[in-house]
């Protein structure tokens, strides 16, 4: 029977399917696009992600995700990945970098106001790469420890061969950590050799610091827990690490020893090949900026690399501390280092952690 009326269900239908399906692709549309960068977990990560990172975010409707890993991991990954990079941007420590650049990993960043603002030693030859932060390595005590033994503070890297010490000195290891290949090298520099010839150093190691040394670690993570099983009274460190373990409590204080610390800078690069090349660089420049890094140092006490940041009360007063700490710091030679750095880490693995 014919009512006279029509049900237009068909085209509600449709009409349905279309709007919904507009629906999806403008969420689609509207889901932000992310970056990737690799850098260290733990302290970093956080003060990155919780601080540092939301105002680009919000300004260029992004989403930044970090791949955490010590600089080799991080490397190791995007050497992996070279055909078709899964990062967009990379923090390594300023030795691991310069392999980076040399693997042909990293490309040029493009000419920004914030480079030109950068201390020099954060400003990497043919501005392949930017340093982030500075910092150095130096000597950290177990204060406690030190105390209850009365010990006075070390003030020399000669120190880590005191007797007094044996068995206490946690050291990382030379072929994976940048602050154990500093110490050893800062060492091997007092025995009378260089970055280009470290004879000197691996002859007198054994009989000096090496005596001394509980264990050997292939990072710093695992020293928190010996400082406060009181296995470690003393290692390589910088004061910013020493900072954030201070931060958690733990008994522990940085020194400059009276030779100097090594300069250690963490740099960052754009990942040459990477699906967003223009965002990258984009996001590359934000770090290097006094906003950024202001943010950074707040948070986080990451000792900025553009000498434009503003600091006040505390963060003012550990800026100043790091300068001062600068005057007697020493810059080593990556070019040589890296060079031969495959020999010398065979040679410590067979001859040091054998």
């Amino acid at each position: 029977m014919n009512t006279g009326i029509r049900f237009p269900s068909a085209r509600i239908t449709s009409t349905s399917l279309a709007l919904l399906a507009a629906t999806l692709v403008g969420a689609a549309h509207a889901q932000p696009r992310t970056l990737y960068i690799g850098m260290n977990g733990g302290t970093m990560e956080k003060t990155y992600t919780e601080h540092v990172f939301g105002p680009f975010e919000k300004a260029n409707g992004v989403k930044v995700v970090v791949v955490p890993g010590t600089s080799s991991d991080i490397l190791a990954k995007a050497q992996a990945n070279k055909d078709k990079p899964q990062m967009h941007v990379m923090f390594l420590d300023d030795g691991v970098m310069y392999r980076a650049i040399g693997m042909g990993l990293c490309e040029k960043m493009q000419p920004n106001p914030a480079l030109s603002d950068l201390y020099p030693t954060a400003r990497f030859k043919g501005d392949m790469a930017a340093g982030v932060n500075v910092g150095m390595t130096g000597i950290a005590y177990n204060t406690k420890m030190f105390a209850e033994k009365g010990w006075a503070a070390p003030t020399s890297w000669m120190d880590f061969a005191d007797t007094r010490y044996k068995g206490k000195v946690v050291f990382q290891s030379l072929s994976s950590s940048t602050f154990g290949l500093h110490g050893f090298l800062l060492f091997n520099r007092i025995q009378g050799g260089n970055d280009k010839n470290v004879e000197p150093g691996f002859k007198a190691w054994q009989n000096t610091i090496g005596r001394n040394v509980l264990e050997y670690i292939p990072s710093s993570a695992k020293i928190a827990e010996m400082v406060q099983t009181g296995e470690a009274a003393m290692f390589p460190l910088t004061p910013t690490a020493v900072g954030v373990l201070k931060g958690k409590g733990l008994p522990v204080e940085y020194v400059q020893p009276k030779e100097g610390s090594a300069v250690l800078t963490v740099a960052e690069c754009v990942i040459a090949g990477n699906s967003e090349p223009a965002l990258a660089q984009k996001l590359a420049q934000y770090l290097l900026t006094p906003e950024a890094q202001a943010l950074a140092l707040q948070h986080g006490d990451q000792i900025p690399s553009n000498a434009k940041t503003k600091a006040t009360g505390a963060a003012a007063a550990l800026v100043a501390k790091m300068t001062e700490y600068m005057k007697t710091a020493n810059t080593v030679d990556w070019d040589s280092i890296n060079e031969n750095r495959p020999a010398w880490n065979a040679r410590w693995n067979k001859t040091v952690e054998r």
